[in-house]
């Protein structure tokens, strides 16, 4: 029988090109990415996910790994649990070109493999490195024809968070590729969950956090795949829109030795919002900066993007989710306060009454500056008409949090303190939280990671520290 592969498929490119050193760098980016998740996954806890969560917990054998808000839960239920969690808030970070989330998936399949493998500190940063490679290169290759029908965050996310796991596993270049392929049969979620009510959008992120895991060990096992499952006739790109283009798959995934790895081209979020409407937010911050008055008002143009537009279009938002996406209520509400915060989509900040008359009077149009930048620019321009007959226009090419106008590490750090003690924790056990997340590239062991979430959580939860206590004795 002829061989099924005379060339080498899109996986093995992908494979080959993970295996490059990763640097102290690189390492010292993906603990800042840790600490930006831990703040997110905390506070993702406090909503009516984690109270989901908690119910289907009940149903689930208990075991040794950390989660957040619970004594504990095997690998794979554990990263479905974290999988959940992260975008809860829309703080989650996001690689602008791909349009994909890697945090809400790499990282809860790695945390709990890495747990549960008693990976080192070294090790799992290295994952989280790889695994952020990967979605971003399958999130590059499936492109705006798959992202307009494909939640891709959950379908990328399910190779992304393989990859990851099958580092921790010290899987070899062919076991790496069936789990990827493996990952690929597993690969889900439809952008009907944005127009209906619901958590499902949740529910994908946890499904490919764990079915990435489930991936891996499954390779690791003796399952295979197919490997020709990115650019086969019957494979996950053609299945889902994306355009198989062998020479930009080629330049993508064939990589030199000394290429730098995709992590450092990530945003961190500053505001509680879809990143689509964090260029007008930051268009609105920058006119109330300069002093516009709301109450002068008459009229309001934002110029964006068309995904912004068929994302973000809620004159009217009812619901702190629909606050998050409504274009409408970012601009008003930074004109109106300054400020974006958790806040500001709460039930009462979106019944302010200023903010109510304001969201109405935006006029969305599709610019085609910020059209034709899309997706290597998210932008936008805001143009504000005064009662007076003054205008005032503020522009944005690269929003706040981007690689040209990045956050700060400081700033990462008091972003992660700023949810971790909305979520609960005391302002102490927040900093020492991120404190071993950040000393994890410099050879801390990730046992006193597990130590401080360990403690933090039976501090918070002394019922279930006894009820884990007389479980171990019995």
């Amino acid at each position: 029988m002829a061989d099924p592969h005379p060339t080498p498929t899109w996986s093995e490119w992908l494979v080959d090109g993970l295996h490059r050193p990763v640097h102290l760098k690189d390492r010292q980016r993906a603990a800042l990415h840790l600490i930006d998740w831990m703040g997110c996954a905390h506070l993702g806890q406090t909503t009516e996910v984690g109270d989901v969560l908690q119910r289907w917990s009940l149903k689930q054998a208990p075991g040794p790994v950390w989660v957040c808000g619970h004594a504990g839960l095997n690998a794979a239920e554990a990263a479905r649990w974290h999988g959940s969690l992260g975008s809860c808030h829309e703080l989650d970070d996001v690689h602008r070109e791909a349009v994909v989330h890697l945090g809400d998936t790499v990282i809860p399949a790695a945390l709990a493999m890495a747990q549960r493998e008693n990976s080192s500190a070294d090790e799992l940063l290295q994952a989280l490195v790889l695994g952020y490679e990967t979605g971003i290169l399958l999130g590059l290759l499936s492109g705006p024809a798959h992202y307009a029908q494909w939640y891709s965050t959950a379908t990328v996310g399910v190779f992304a968070s393989a990859m990851a796991c099958a580092k921790l596993l010290k899987l070899d270049k062919t076991q790496m590729q069936h789990a990827l392929a493996l990952a690929g049969m597993q690969s889900a979620g439809v952008w009907q969950c944005r127009l209906e009510p619901g958590l499902a959008k949740q529910m994908a992120t946890g499904h490919s956090a764990q079915a990435g895991l489930v991936a891996a060990d499954l390779a690791a096992a003796g399952m295979t795949g197919p490997l020709s499952i990115l650019e086969g006739p019957l494979g996950w790109l053609k299945a889902t829109g994306a355009t198989l283009d062998a020479p930009r798959a080629r330049s993508l995934l064939q990589v030199g030795a000394d290429s730098a790895w995709r992590l450092h081209e990530v945003s961190f979020k500053p505001w509680p919002a879809c990143r689509h409407v964090h260029p007008a937010i930051e268009c609105a911050l920058h006119l109330h900066a300069q002093g516009t008055n709301p109450a002068q008002i008459d009229t309001l143009r934002l110029e964006t993007y068309a995904i912004a537009l068929s994302f973000a279009d809620q004159a009217f938002p009812q619901t702190p989710l629909q606050g998050k996406f409504s274009l409408q209520h970012g601009v008003a509400w930074a004109l109106c306060h300054g400020k974006f915060g958790l806040e500001a989509t709460s039930p009462a900040g979106l019944a302010d009454p200023t903010c109510a008359q304001l969201r109405p009077r935006v006029q969305l149009v599709c610019g085609q500056a910020q059209e034709q930048a899309y997706p290597k620019r998210f932008g936008a321009r805001l143009e504000v008409h005064l009662k007076d007959g003054r205008t005032a226009a503020h522009e944005v090419q690269s929003v706040l949090g981007d690689p040209e106008n990045p956050l700060s590490p400081d700033q990462v750090k008091q972003k992660a303190q700023e949810l971790l003690t909305a979520s609960g924790l005391t302002s102490l056990q927040a900093q020492e939280l991120i404190g071993s997340c950040l000393a994890l590239p410099e050879g801390e062991e990730l046992g006193s990671l597990w130590s401080v979430l360990q403690s933090q959580h039976q501090s918070q939860n002394p019922s279930s520290a006894q009820a884990s206590d007389s479980k171990r004795s019995s």
